[in-house]
């Protein structure tokens, strides 16, 4: 019998290596995150996350972890203005939370839930084989080999997981730079700030007590020939060329930078090997597209990793990952090079400019950008039928069960597939008797007893799989065992 140290073994503890290993955990399933860091990292790249991903953190009752969360109700799209309130509780995103206190708290909940993480220990190679992926791990202690069924790089960009398994990573080099420092103060009050004039432009945004991050990006500087972190004076240089404001007084708390370098993974499996995250995709960080990408590639594979590990599930479902996902990225990648271009492109890009400004007064046009940016438009192949909620996601929704409120997160908090029993028919409890091992069939109403309201049922990962909104069950057994494998016999 193969000796394995974890079911799963998760190169990065970054907000996707983390997430990940709290879904597994859900499921029952021993975990292992590796990380090269021996502390946490306390800058944070990132300061926000998308609408999308309020959403898969809210199904599982992760939102109230981080307090009050300022969302923001307009935002752009390269530049062009958008109100994101044009979609059904519609918003950009959350703004002002820093990488650091999402990756604390996606720590604290792993870990809590019973996940390892080991820090100071970096995957330098693999191999696997028909049982299982052994890793080479390197360490201050030299290098020592653990033995996992699966492996997942969330290693970041330079993942050495993705080599490892030989998988290509193509895509374009960055052709701009801009360089960032997080300064030592509340006064820095540039405007305009976020718009675009004949030298570059500018972000200034507050960090919290004390502390103001400083974006630049100067037309025609290039790349730097390094890929290490600019000094502050060379920040503050680029950002008094731009703005004709001097900043070198200040006192830097960090620097750091970010490209328009655009790659994605050929494929996110390699045999027992995946890839999320960066690992899989890289782009501009802009519309806080980056973290949100990767959680949501954790949250659909997590609990398809769980459903093997346990062995009831169907044929191919492992593949289904790259087929749901990959194209997500690609549509991210893309949108982003767009945005560049937009906002970030010279006077030759006006014309446009111009044209986008015209098609964003249409309102199909403006659903359909703000769907893109969010992430809240993603649909999935989840079989027949042309119910416009197949492969949608399921948004948060007040439900009684008897006389008790709940909501659709609140039931989605286990990490378990829902079976949502509307219309109080007996017939559907029965129909998915065979699946209760791993389905959770739950007999609900609306609160409005007005309010129309279709049988669903939903994946662990919050996406519609099939609709009765006939009052039949046609068609419930074949999407319970596409998703879910075969019944429990008895």
């Amino acid at each position: 019998m193969t000796h394995f140290h974890a079911d799963v073994i998760v190169a990065g503890a970054g907000p996707s290596g983390l997430m990940l290993a709290g879904e597994l955990r859900l499921a029952g399933n021993s975990v292992i995150v590796l990380d090269r860091l021996t502390k946490p990292m306390r800058q944070s790249r990132a300061l926000g996350f998308s609408a999308r991903t309020i959403e898969e953190f809210g199904q599982r009752g992760l939102l109230e972890k981080f307090g009050e969360l300022e969302t923001i109700p307009v935002g752009h799209f390269g530049g062009i203005p958008m109100d994101y309130r044009i979609v059904e509780n519609g918003n950009f995103g959350v703004r002002g939370v820093p990488q650091s206190r999402t990756e604390a708290i996606l720590y604290d909940w792993a870990t809590g839930l019973g996940a390892e993480v080991r820090r100071g220990q970096e995957v330098v190679g693999l191999t696997q084989d028909d049982d299982g992926v052994e890793v080479e791990v390197a360490s201050g202690d030299g290098v020592e080999r653990l033995r996992a069924a699966y492996l997942v790089g969330c290693d970041g960009a330079r993942s050495t997981v993705r080599r490892a398994a030989g998988i290509d990573f193509p895509g374009s080099s960055a052709t701009i730079e801009m360089l960032m420092a997080d300064v030592a103060t509340n006064d820095l009050r540039i405007r305009p700030t976020g718009e675009v004039g004949e030298s570059g432009m500018v972000v200034v945004l507050p960090l919290g007590p004390g502390a103001t991050r400083v974006v630049v990006f100067e037309r025609g500087a290039g790349v730097r020939p390094t890929q290490e972190a600019p000094g502050f004076p060379e920040v503050a240089d680029a950002f008094k060329r731009v703005t004709g404001e001097d900043i070198h007084g200040f006192t830097p708390l960090w620097t750091s930078y970010f490209t328009d370098a655009s790659r994605q993974a050929a494929a996110y499996r390699a045999g027992r090997v995946f890839l999320a995250g960066d690992a899989a995709h890289i782009h501009l960080p802009i519309g806080a597209q980056g973290i949100s990408a990767g959680v949501g590639d954790v949250v659909n594979l997590g609990w398809k990793l769980a459903a093997v590990l346990r062995g009831h599930a169907p044929e191919g479902l492992l593949d289904s990952y790259h087929s749901e996902r990959h194209p997500v990225g690609a549509r991210i990648v893309a949108n982003t090079l767009v945005q560049r271009s937009l906002y970030l492109g010279g006077p030759e890009m006006q014309p446009l400019r111009d044209l986008f400004g015209e098609l964003t007064g249409i309102e199909e046009v403006r659903r359909h950008l703000v769907g893109v940016v969010t992430g809240l438009d993603t649909r999935y192949d989840v079989g027949e039928g042309g119910h416009p909620l197949l492969g949608r996601r399921l948004p948060d929704q007040e439900l009684l069960v008897g006389d008790e409120k709940t909501s659709t997160f609140e039931l989605l908090s286990r990490g378990r597939a829902l079976l949502l029993n509307l219309r109080g028919r007996e017939g559907l409890t029965r129909a998915a008797e065979g699946w209760s091992d791993r389905v959770d069939v739950v007999a609900a109403a609306r609160p409005d007893p007005d309010a129309p309201a279709a049988d669903l049922l939903v994946r662990p990962d919050g996406y519609i799989a099939w609709v009765g909104a006939d009052g039949s069950a046609d068609g419930l057994t074949t999407a319970l065992t596409r998703w879910f494998g075969e019944p429990t016999a008895g």
